[in-house]
């Protein structure tokens, strides 16, 4: 009896400890989802504020114009060199022929962008037939104009608190009401390189410039890291000075990217005396930078592949470049570009190597090739960041879009080609 009370307490304990294991395990999951869930709701918060303020930058608000492209100013033999200012200011005055002061037509003219005589220039150039005619044109508005239609400037402001005067709001909503202002699409945004004036700034020069510097980067990057890669997991021999360069390939990978930025700064600008701030110089510093990377992502690559294939392919009389070139490497490509990619996308978003290498320029023109001047869309967030005018706010948040989206449709490529072409074994 005392024996069989003595196995039903040692089954109550262990019942109890059963209890308490499963306690704990449940509050171990429920902290883990909170955590999941945790980073989800920043992430979400963070998305959230940089959407919210930047989507009203893909739209901009535009003046239809009655421009009467009289011939007299215009030289036949010069197109561009016409005062396409006055065209823009003759049909203001057009609009409203009551405004006599100078003052008052100072303002008026104020409503449409500075920018505006350069988009009739590009019609006038890009079709001659033009001249001679009136036809009603939709110009950008003013920085200020937009501001004040997407309500970043309230109407109810004391009129010394804003840049816009009562008479001006009361043209804008003479304007609207006519149908002459409308919020369209911001092509700008998308064709334009960057400008002084917020209305006019794109981010395609940013964008090229990008497109060249990673160009650079993945075609010096990728070989250079596949056949070290292959290299040290294949052929390289096992002693110190492998071990040594496996241990700087790891503690380079861990070298922050400021770091690259000076080194090209030292080597292939003073020493070589290449050209500053041309994606060229970005290329060859993210080059330097991404090579760790992918160095580490194709050997695990590499190493991932059975050794039966290498012993299989060996044993058929294939030589040992033959197994690797035709067995081995096939089958960790999936690897290779997944690491790849990723490192694309890491350079993608890097801004301290450039800074440091001068493509941190203010660059209008859209660059052409790999040695023109040019930024990169980080840089571009960083420069329209430190710009006090108030719609440069909106157009920093939307290049960040932009860049969040080309992040994003990267590292979903990475995960598509790994899903698609790796093999468990």
């Amino acid at each position: 009896m005392k024996r069989k009370n003595n196995e039903m307490s040692t089954m109550e304990r262990v019942g109890q400890g059963l209890g308490k294991r499963y306690r704990r395990e449940r509050r171990f999951r429920m902290l883990g989802l909170l955590a999941i869930m945790a980073s989800l709701g920043f992430l979400l918060v963070l998305f959230g504020s940089i959407v919210s303020r930047g989507y009203t930058a893909f739209i901009q608000t535009e003046i239809r114009l009655p421009i009467h492209f009289d011939a007299r100013v215009f030289d036949v033999g010069n197109l561009a060199r016409a005062d396409y200012a006055a065209l823009v200011k003759a049909s203001m005055r057009e609009l409203f022929p009551e405004v006599k002061g100078r003052r008052d037509k100072r303002q008026l003219y104020r409503l449409v962008s500075s920018g505006a005589a350069y988009t009739l220039q590009k019609m006038v150039v890009a079709d001659p037939a033009m001249i001679g005619t009136t036809r009603d044109v939709w110009l950008p508005a003013d920085d200020e104009v937009d501001m004040f239609v997407k309500g970043y400037i309230k109407r109810d402001v004391e009129e010394s608190a804003r840049r816009l005067t009562d008479q001006q709001i009361r043209w804008i909503d003479h304007l609207a009401e006519s149908g002459r202002l409308e919020r369209r699409f911001n092509a700008i945004f998308f064709s334009a390189g960057d400008s002084r004036e917020p209305e006019l700034a794109g981010i395609r020069g940013a964008a090229m410039g990008s497109l060249f510097t990673l160009l650079v980067t993945l075609g010096l990057s990728f070989p250079i890291g596949v056949a070290s890669a292959v290299y040290l997991e294949e052929f390289a021999p096992r002693n110190r000075w492998t071990d040594l360069i496996e241990v700087n390939i790891n503690n380079l990978a861990a070298v922050p990217s400021i770091v690259f930025g000076l080194l090209g700064l030292a080597v292939f600008l003073n020493f070589f005396g290449m050209p500053r701030s041309t994606p060229l110089v970005g290329g060859l510093v993210l080059t330097l930078m991404t090579l760790p990377t992918i160095i580490i992502a194709s050997r695990a690559s590499l190493k991932s592949v059975p050794p039966s294939i290498r012993e299989a392919a060996l044993g058929v009389g294939a030589s040992k470049m033959q197994t690797i070139f035709h067995h081995v490497l096939p089958l960790a490509m999936p690897g290779m570009m997944t690491g790849t990619i990723i490192g694309m996308a890491q350079a993608l978003g890097e801004t301290a190597p450039l800074l440091m290498i001068g493509m941190v320029a203010f660059i209008v023109d859209i660059p052409q090739g790999f040695t023109d001047p040019a930024t990169v869309l980080p840089v571009q967030i960083y420069l329209w960041a430190d710009s006090p005018e108030r719609a440069s706010v909106e157009r920093t948040s939307a290049a960040i879009m932009v860049l969040l989206a080309f992040l994003i449709l990267m590292n979903g490529a990475a995960v598509l080609l790994r899903k698609k072409f790796e093999r468990r074994w």
